[in-house]
């Protein structure tokens, strides 16, 4: 029965530890981490809707912070834009007869006949008609004849648009192939499929499309695949599907590389400066497209709106110049796998850091870095990573862990301030709470600079064996109130009380400064005899035999730390800085001062107060001698007070002496 008891203890006991460790802030995190992990890769091998938003939205995010780049000078577009498309308005058939094609809403195709015809005689590598001539033309038999005997004559230069379209029968939706060959004769492999496949964000991302196994019908090239075929520019294989896009919708415009359709009949224009007679077309890629809204041509890309003769001219500078964008992962199973690795991995370095505030910067740091690589990569080596879905899970660790952290953070020091106020004075408790990370450090020991104050009452030997205890106690209670407050004011901390004696410092646990350091321990001095006085006064006035002290103050390297055994600890400071400054404290008597301050200190703050050179002086226990001075007070004071307080002294030193006569043998002050 007893050993079941003790097993039975024994399993409660780890059950309550686990569940106690399950329930604790910081296994939240963890937890909350992996999950995050998790949720971010099933999000992206699923290829969710949302996740592919985002990532497309990061991607025309790139691609406008880039900025316009030079596309290259040997693509063309010949526009039919508003301008062209008012040409019959100005149609005269004396002045203007070239523009005769022109006067109808539909232009007469004999104009494509003449600029195919011109185009090529000019030297063009290719003409490529992003227009669907899929239905006789509106101008008769004639007109299309025309056309016809240009593209027998020059149709091995040329790509026409073809475009798969979805119609309806009754409630099914029929695919077919709509191609100009119904009506025209056109030369082997010079159709060029139009269609883009908008992304789920609306935008047109990708090279183009294929038709479903399912439909039955002919695989065909696309328009920009065909446009090079035809031009005899060799390109290497996509190594994606992605679009590079130079830019937005006025790249080719303010390259100088977009024309109105117009000009190429328009013989004053076709002979001006910028064309040459035609040589301006000279190795060009020529495509012809619809700029005007008028059109409805105008397409939402990745980099906003723009016509889609212009994506045409993106998606073959992007075959030609070999810049296709393509994933690092084509299989979205392992992008999830990758994207798990990543969130993961990044949230268990965030683990191995301590405090919240580092853990959050962290995680924003890897965040921001892998942003940035992802922009990097997808600008400068067209690979798209997946991006927008880890930083936002690497930046959500960051948040998981500054709320869990905070909130074990705040449990730790309510924890941390129950055990040491037990035995720690408050200043050092208040520097353990608030930097919990170095608490350790501070209890095992550290190398500080600090000013050291040492203040004992003057015979107080003497007087305790001449007053009542229950009196000595209350007016050494009431003292020692006093000069706690003052140096309390000041910033110091309360090291110890030595009997009469108090002992403190001034950059311990925590400094402000080595100047500032210096200053508060002279003003915590100055404030102490201001506060003696009063309760000089005080006593005199209730016939009590008054107080006086001295104080000596050091500057320079102390060791703090927890020093004592394990049944008592006390936190410290030790090293030769104290022993001058406790040394100096009794230097006081022999030079009829009450603040005296090693040079040590002078030299620190000698621009801030008046003083009394005392020369060099031995000290007990320590070779060689150091140079003292007696404090009046800060620069340009009132010297009323410290002549008060060197008579006060010297009464008080009388009153001792009167005493001491008085008695019989006592102890030695």
């Amino acid at each position: 029965m007893l050993e079941l008891w003790l097993e039975t203890t024994s399993l409660l006991v780890s059950l309550r530890k686990s569940f106690k460790f399950l329930s604790s802030p910081k296994f939240i995190g963890y937890a909350l981490i992996g999950s995050i992990a998790t949720l971010s890769a099933i999000a992206t091998g699923l290829e969710l809707k949302e996740v592919q938003s985002l990532e497309r939205q990061t991607q025309s995010a790139f691609f406008n912070w880039r900025g316009t780049v030079a596309p290259p000078k040997n693509i063309v577009i010949l526009a039919i834009d508003d301008l062209s498309l008012r040409q019959g308005e100005f149609y005269d058939p004396q002045k203007r007869p070239f523009l005769e094609p022109f006067r109808t809403t539909t232009w007469k195709r004999v104009v494509y006949a003449q600029v195919l015809e011109k185009l090529v005689k000019a030297g063009a590598k290719v003409v490529a008609f992003d227009i669907l001539f899929v239905t006789p033309g509106d101008h008769g038999a004639d007109d299309d004849k025309k056309f016809q005997g240009a593209i027998t004559k020059y149709g091995d230069k040329a790509v026409f648009a073809a475009s798969y379209e979805l119609s309806q029968m009754g409630e099914a939706s029929i695919m077919q192939l709509a191609t100009p060959e119904s009506v025209f004769q056109i030369k082997p492999n010079t159709l060029g499929l139009i269609n883009f496949q908008p992304e789920v964000t609306g935008n047109i991302h990708r090279l183009g499309v294929q038709p479903p196994a399912e439909s039955g019908l002919p695989p065909v090239p696309t328009f920009a695949a065909s446009a090079l075929n035809v031009a005899k520019i060799s390109y290497p294989k996509p190594k994606g599907d992605g679009i590079y896009f130079y830019g937005g919708f006025d790249t080719w415009s303010n390259a100088q590389q977009l024309v109105p359709f117009y000009y190429v009949v328009d013989p004053d224009n076709w002979n001006s400066e910028q064309l040459q007679g035609g040589k301006f077309f000279q190795d060009k890629i020529v495509l012809i497209g619809a700029t005007a809204a008028s059109k409805q041509d105008i397409q939402n890309s990745a980099v906003g709106r723009m016509s889609g003769i212009e994506i045409h001219a993106n998606a073959i500078a992007t075959l030609m110049e070999n810049k296709s964008m393509a994933r690092l992962f084509a299989n979205p199973f392992q992008q999830g796998i990758f994207t798990f690795l990543l969130v993961g991995i990044s949230g268990g370095i965030l683990c191995l850091l301590k405090r919240p505030t580092t853990q959050i910067l962290t995680a924003f740091g890897i965040a921001i870095a892998w942003f940035g690589m992802g922009y990097v990569c997808f600008i400068y080596t067209s690979t798209i990573l997946p991006v927008a879905i880890p930083t936002i899970a690497i930046g959500l660790n960051g948040i998981a862990l500054l709320t869990t952290g905070s909130i074990a953070a705040q449990i730790d020091k309510i924890l941390l301030r129950r055990t040491l106020e037990r035995y720690v004075a408050a200043p050092i408790v208040e520097e353990i709470v608030n930097q919990p990370d170095n608490f350790r450090d501070l209890l095992e020991g550290r190398t500080i600079k600090a000013a050291v104050l040492f203040s004992d009452i003057r015979g107080f030997t003497t007087l305790s064996s001449r007053l009542p205890a229950k009196l000595l106690i209350q007016q050494l209670n009431t003292y020692l109130g006093g000069m706690v407050d003052a140096i309390l004011e000041y910033q110091g901390t309360i090291d110890k009380f030595i009997g009469d004696a108090i002992m403190a410092e001034f950059g311990s646990p925590v400094s402000r400064g080595e100047k500032d350091d210096a200053m508060n321990a002279i003003h915590a001095a100055l404030n102490m005899r201001s506060v003696l006085m009063e309760l000089r006064q005080l006593w005199q006035a209730e016939n009590k035999i008054p107080f006086s002290n001295g104080i000596g103050i050091n500057y320079g390297e102390v060791t703090v730390g927890n020093i004592g055994s394990s049944r008592r600890l006390e936190y410290a400071v030790i090293g030769d800085t104290v022993n001058v400054a406790s040394r100096v404290e009794g230097m006081t008597k022999d030079l009829g001062t009450d603040i005296v301050i090693t040079s040590t200190l002078y030299e620190i703050v000698k621009d801030e107060i008046d003083v009394v050179d005392f020369g060099e002086h031995a000290l007990k226990g320590r070779v060689g001698n150091v140079r003292l001075y007696g404090v009046i007070g800060l620069k340009g004071c009132d010297r009323n007070i410290y002549e008060q307080v060197q008579n006060d002294l010297k009464r008080h030193a009388a009153v001792i002496d009167i005493l001491k006569k008085g008695q019989l043998p006592t102890r030695r002050e």
